[in-house]
Formats: structure tokens, C-alpha cells, sequence
């Protein structure tokens, strides 16, 4: 049996996906959404930064951590300094200051790019789950399950999803560039 909605929620699930990224990378504007990304090598495991540490944005330029364990204090620093964020931690005691220094025009087309291929990478991703769900209804079809009619109908259903997922995809990476390109 074919269910359009199984479909319909996995290119739900790819847009998640891409929102979560898109908001990890870093405008200018200091967003402890920045941080979802960067693992820390902790208590034998990668731990997320939020699990050891208060996070907060006192101001549209800065990003505060308050680290729970002192211990933690210089592999939280050396997991920032690794990641792509282009970030300079300033430790002070249990407290990392992350200052978030004004983009260059330079590192801004940087990120236009960054967020393009994002982008076509997720645009890929709804593209191979329109590729699977027309294999099963091709299955389908041989098996004679559904009618050639219906075949066709539950197509066009994919496709027009396909079409609103990617147009939302195009829309998010025009708005994020927008964004990167705002001084």
C-alpha cells in the first residue's frame, strides 16, 4: 500500500534538518543556536556545549558560557577554537566569553556559499525521497496493487510536494542570505 503521507513526512523531517543547520551558522548576531554543533570530548563521549554549561547572550555580540564542571573549562575552549565558527573563546574562570566580531564582506560571500550548498544539498535529499516514493509506485504498479490512473495521480501528489518543499528551501536560503548580507 502506498502512503503519500510517509513520504510528505520525511521531507518534513530533511527541512528540520536544514533549519537546524541553517540556524547554527553564524550572521553576525550572537545566537546560542551558534554552539548546537560543536561536540565536546567529555566523560569518555561528544557532549553537546548545552549539556555542560549554561549558554546565554547578554548582548547581540557576545555569547557567555557558564561551564558547570572546571574541568570542562579548556575542552569546551579547544572544541570552539576547532569548529568552523571562526570564534576566539576568553576564559574567566568557569565563565567563556565568545565576542562575535562584525563579518567581512569576505567571509560574508563565504557564508552565501556555505548556505547555497546547504541548501542544494537538502534540495537533493527531497529529490531522492521523490525518487523513492516513484520506485514504490512503480513496484506497486507491477504487482498490480494499483491501476496505471492512480499511478499517475499519486505522482503528480509527489511532485507538487517535491515543488512546495523546494520552494520553501529556496525561500529559507534567500532570507538567510538576506541576513548574512545585513550589516
Amino acid at each position: 500500500m502506498f502512503v503519500t503521507e510517509n513520504y510528505k513526512q520525511k521531507m518534513i523531517k530533511t527541512i528540520e534538518v536544514f533549519n537546524k543547520e541553517l540556524s547554527s551558522l553564524r550572521t553576525g548576531r550572537a545566537n546560542a543556536s551558534m554552539l548546537d554543533l560543536v561536540k565536546v570530548d567529555v566523560y569518555g563521549q561528544k557532549m553537546p556545549i548545552n549539556q555542560l554549561g549554561t549558554i546565554t547572550t547578554p548582548e547581540p555580540r557576545m555569547i557567555n558560557i557558564q561551564v558547570w564542571d572546571l574541568n570542562n573549562v579548556n575542552l569546551i575552549d579547544s572544541s570552539i577554537k576547532k569548529s568552523e565558527l571562526g570564534l576566539n573563546p576568553q576564559i574567566d574562570g568557569q565563565l567563556i566569553r565568545l565576542p562575535i566580531p562584525d563579518l567581512s564582506e569576505e567571509r560574508r560571500n563565504e557564508m552565501k556559499k556555505i548556505v547555497k550548498t546547504m541548501g542544494e544539498k537538502c534540495k537533493v535529499s527531497i529529490r531522492n525521497i521523490r525518487r523513492e516514493a516513484n520506485d514504490s509506485l512503480k513496484s506497486i504498479l507491477k504487482k498490480k496493487e494499483i491501476s496505471e490512473d492512480d499511478e499517475k495521480k499519486k505522482e503528480k501528489e509527489i511532485q507538487s510536494l517535491t515543488d512546495e518543499h523546494i520552494k520553501l528551501i529556496d525561500d529559507k536560503v534567500f532570507s538567510k542570505e538576506k541576513e548574512i548580507m545585513t550589516i
